[in-house]
């Protein structure tokens, strides 16, 4: 009988956990060949998730839990699921039930078909804004146009399945800012998606808001390309040509008219919008820099605090 691992990533869920579990085990139920386990992964919730799991770990034994010192983040939690997970194929998933665990044996069904990794990609539903939709559509765009991996629209979520020959490369990566929608398509292997329309969050609020969207864009760009420093770089000569294209133009002017061109504001203008670019071409350079200083620290991605396993 092949196994199954499913890693539920969990921070203040303690209003799910019960539920996702209750709704995999239905799923399980119908597929007799297969055993499966749920890890979930506390995040250093701030509310009653870990007692919630660790009554639920009394009651099932297929529940099995991890928990934090502290909030180290999604992506973290998600590969903390994955170095513990045993299972022939581990899925991931989010614990507030938008990711549909109906879906799981199709998943199931693509992996046996001989695909290493079965992704998915998110369809939303006519209820989420305008402004959510448009700022999801952006994201895939920007990240892939400036770096090197190609994520298809909504093809970003971390609702996956893959092999256990996936999971071990998966293991050996010790990144600091770790992206792992970037990682599964830089590593290859045979991938397949499937569509599926995410669901509205059962309890709880989402933590997942327009500035960590706008980070995690940056973590994704940065951990997969240099373009934005060659970028930079073409900024810096295409305005220098400008300037000297700008001045010999001025001095032309002044030689034949035999006047000077009055513009104090455009000057001050002008001084105001370098001086942005060029904070902006540091701010590039810098955050390359701050990685490379948290990497070579060397620090774990997570800490665990207490497991059951």
């Amino acid at each position: 009988m092949k196994k199954i691992s499913i890693v539920v990533p969990a921070y203040n869920e303690e209003g799910n956990v019960a539920l996702i579990h209750k709704k995999i085990k239905e799923v399980f139920s119908e597929l007799q060949n297969y055993d499966f386990e749920i890890i979930f992964v506390n995040d250093g919730s701030r509310d009653q998730t870990q007692q919630a799991l660790e009554d639920l770990s009394n009651k099932h034994s297929e529940v099995k839990f991890i928990e934090f010192s502290r909030n180290f983040g999604h992506q973290p939690a998600v590969k903390a699921g994955m170095d513990s997970a045993l299972g022939n194929a581990v899925i991931s998933m989010d614990g507030d039930l938008q990711h549909p665990p109906e879906l799981i044996p199709k998943m199931i069904q693509k992996w046996e078909e001989g695909y290493d990794v079965v992704l998915t990609v998110r369809k939303y539903p006519k209820e989420i804004s305008f402004f959510k939709r448009k700022t999801s559509d952006f994201f895939y765009k920007i990240l892939s146009g400036l770096s090197d991996v190609n994520l298809t629209k909504g093809g970003g979520s971390d609702f996956r399945l893959m092999d256990a020959n996936v999971v071990e490369v998966m293991r050996k990566f010790n990144e600091d800012d770790l992206f792992l929608r970037g990682l599964t398509s830089w590593m290859g292997f045979k991938q397949i998606a499937l569509d599926f329309t995410a669901s509205e969050r059962v309890s709880g609020e989402s933590s997942y808001n327009l500035k960590k969207m706008i980070t995690f864009a940056f973590t994704g760009i940065t951990a997969f390309s240099v373009k934005p420093l060659y970028i930079a770089a073409y900024l810096g000569f295409l305005f220098s040509g400008f300037s000297v294209i700008g001045y010999a133009a001025y001095v032309i002017h002044s030689f034949v008219t035999k006047t000077e061109i009055s513009g104090w504001a455009s000057l001050i203008m002008t001084i105001v919008f370098f001086g942005g670019l060029q904070l902006i071409i540091l701010g590039i350079i810098g955050i390359y820099l701050g990685k490379i200083f948290k990497q070579v620290k060397a620090r774990p991605n997570y800490i665990i605090k207490n497991k059951n396993f």
